[in-house]
């Protein structure tokens, strides 16, 4: 599956639709976050997640949802399950992401 682009405006409506959902936050100015770019486009066409949506949400602009998911710092990564954050972090570790999505398999 690919990355979607979701904004405060219609990741209400991609929560709904989708069961199982990571999120990145990144920002434009983060080294860091272009750097897990790649990573995360590679996780989201892993068939272990097929059934998962990979959401990327610019932080700077989409204060709502980074407000819901406490995001702190970046590259910072959410996992919901069935509309509701079940774990969230900041991270660079491609592993540490890919624990987080075994928590909503």
């Amino acid at each position: 599956m690919a990355v979607i682009d979701a904004f405060d405006n219609n990741i209400q409506d991609l929560l709904n639709e989708n069961k199982k959902v990571v999120i990145k936050f990144y920002a434009g100015w983060c080294g860091s976050c272009r750097l897990f770019k790649p990573k995360y486009r590679r996780l989201s066409e892993d068939e272990r997640f097929s059934n998962v949506a990979f959401l990327d949400i610019d932080a700077e602009q989409n204060p709502e949802i980074r407000k819901k998911a406490g995001v702190n710092n970046l590259p910072f990564f959410a996992v919901f399950k069935d509309g509701e954050l079940v774990d969230a972090k900041t991270t660079a570790k491609e592993d540490a992401v890919v624990e987080m999505i075994q928590k909503i398999l």
